[in-house]
């Protein structure tokens, strides 16, 4: 890296603008397929739209290369993700349980950083930055059901498995979902 990383807030305009940098992390970090890489850029974009939406981009210290990026907005009925995850929930733990969890949640969407830049704190400070200061109680995602160091940096956070071993519909890949209080904790 030329310095420190540097995280700064990228606004929905802006944010679509960088879909193309963006999508092309998304498929770094996770080893897509580039033939999911525009079906991913379409539901970014839509998300972009969403309440309260924040997302941020990480630079490689000042003028440096876009390294990482995350985004979430608000939850809310009529959303795929909130309402699958709400079903879910409701027929794993009851109806008081999903509500506690997704009636005023941030819902965080992504959070990836290239892989020669992981492991060195960049996706906490994201994660951190992202989370600060929001009105939502909770805050949630998924991540694939495994021993990963994404899953034990959520867990780090206060993340806890609401889900596990889940299912999204057209995905048979296990997933957690995973939810925390607000604000997370920093240690």
């Amino acid at each position: 890296m030329r310095g420190d990383p540097v995280i700064c807030e990228v606004g929905p305009d802006g944010f679509r603008a960088r879909l193309a940098e963006f999508a092309a992390i998304y498929g770094a970090a996770m080893s897509a397929d580039p033939a999911v890489l525009p079906g991913r850029r379409a539901i970014m974009e839509r998300h972009a739209g969403y309440p309260a939406f924040r997302a941020l981009a990480v630079s490689a210290g000042p003028g440096g290369p876009v390294i990482a990026f995350s985004y979430g907005f608000r939850g809310a009925a009529g959303q795929w993700w909130h309402d699958v995850v709400t079903a879910g929930i409701i027929a794993a733990s009851g109806r008081g349980a999903a509500a506690a969890w997704t009636r005023d949640a941030l819902e965080v969407a992504e959070v990836h950083v290239c892989p020669e830049h992981q492991r060195h704190g960049i996706g906490r400070a994201m994660l951190l930055t992202l989370t600060k200061g929001r009105a939502e109680q909770t805050a949630m995602l998924s991540t694939a059901d495994a021993d990963s160091a994404a899953r034990r940096l959520y867990r780090s956070l206060g993340f806890t498995d609401l889900l596990t071993g889940y299912s999204f519909p057209g995905n048979g890949t296990p997933y957690a979902v995973m939810g925390a209080r607000l604000p997370l904790r920093a240690a």
